[in-house]
């Protein structure tokens, strides 16, 4: 039997030969927003790893938008031009579409990297002014952002815009809009973290106003037949928050507003927040999404075997997997997901000796 998981898909006018790609994953290795050396490696690296498509880390709209002093950035020529020559390197030499995840930190902005504790950084350490839907800390610890003006949303949009513009001149093949995992649109469209008394807060559809003023704003200044899609959040994992059947509906909204996919994940709102630790704990959030919208979905988090994720696709839990950590640590998964399918994957010249009918040891390093 052929498998599901290396069947093709489409999304929008995009064509990919799998349903594998390589999730955004922070690096926090660039300088003033501007991708670096390492960025060449680790997404060049990527690029021949049998995923279909690799999506480039969270990449912020303006400098106030980023997690950390070493957050990839996409606002200024600058940024364009050091993102524009890893891509062109990484589609020089690779086979996978590359798409990419624009996003603004909101509340959980300006901390230190992961390796340095991730905590909020103080003014005389280099830190910023966060800002977010309604000035509500993020958790214990952490500075109340200032509440956002319509001032500071139209400045937010329009970054969004431009950030898109950009990855269109630079040649990405996708634009992922970033609403999970406690980042501004998540903290827009949870009840917890946005308690506005104006038009942009109080009802479901209130607190939907801005994300979706930002997606329809997106969806005009690009092709359309580029796919542009959200990761999500399925659920907050906390009581009062954002459910299953909540997701599901907004992302019917985010279809009506012209978007191609979305990517279903979860948690992340705030610093007590507990995610589950089943494996493809977000495959049945996927599911209730899909089922509800028709859209094309992807999901993630702890996605780890061929196996588990051939049975994600296969019993329509989601179209297509995201792998995060699971390509950290081994980039080239989808080759041995292949040979335990018994699929054909394509892979570079230069290392079909390591393919299967060229090496024995193919079936024990898979």
């Amino acid at each position: 039997m052929s498998s599901v998981l290396f069947s093709p898909i489409r999304l929008a006018g995009l064509d990919l030969p799998n349903r594998i790609v390589v999730a955004p994953m922070c690096q926090y290795s660039a300088t003033n927003g501007e991708a670096s050396d390492w960025h060449m490696t680790h997404l060049g690296m990527l690029a021949n790893s049998g995923a279909s498509m690799v999506v480039v880390e969270m990449t912020d709209v303006e400098p106030q938008g980023r997690i950390s002093p070493g957050c990839l950035g996409l606002w200024s020529d600058a940024c364009e031009a050091a993102l524009g020559r890893v891509i062109r390197h990484c589609k020089s030499i690779g086979q996978a579409k590359f798409g990419i995840q624009i996003a603004h930190a909101g509340r959980k902005a300006s901390t230190s990297r992961a390796w340095e504790g991730g905590k909020p950084l103080a003014p005389k350490d280099g830190g910023w002014e966060a800002i977010g839907p309604s000035p509500i800390a993020f958790g214990d610890g952490w500075p109340a952002p200032r509440e956002m003006t319509e001032a500071d949303m139209w400045r937010v949009r329009e970054g969004f815009v431009s950030a898109a513009q950009r990855a269109v001149r630079i040649g990405f093949d996708a634009i992922e809009l970033h609403g999970a995992h406690g980042y501004l649109f998540h903290q827009f469209i949870s009840p917890l973290s946005n308690l506005r008394k104006d038009s942009y807060g109080g009802s479901f559809e209130a607190r939907m106003k801005f994300p979706l003023e930002v997606a329809r704003a997106v969806r005009a200044a690009i092709p359309k037949e580029m796919p542009l899609g959200a990761r999500m959040t399925g659920s907050d994992w906390l009581e009062g928050g954002i459910t299953p059947d909540m997701a599901a509906a907004y992302a019917g909204m985010f279809k009506d507003a012209g978007l191609n996919f979305v990517d279903v994940s979860s948690g992340g709102l705030t610093l007590a927040a507990r995610n589950p630790t089943d494996y493809g704990y977000n495959a049945p959030l996927a599911e209730t999404v899909r089922r509800a919208t028709g859209l094309p979905t992807r999901t993630v988090g702890l996605i780890v075997t061929p196996e588990q994720a051939e049975s994600i696709v296969a019993n329509g839990h989601a179209d297509m997997i995201a792998l995060g950590r699971t390509v950290l640590d081994s980039p080239h998964w989808a080759w041995h997901a292949a040979t335990a399918l018994g699929a054909d994957i394509k892979r570079p010249l230069q290392y079909l000796r390591a393919g299967p009918g060229f090496w024995p040891g193919v079936p024990r390093a898979a």
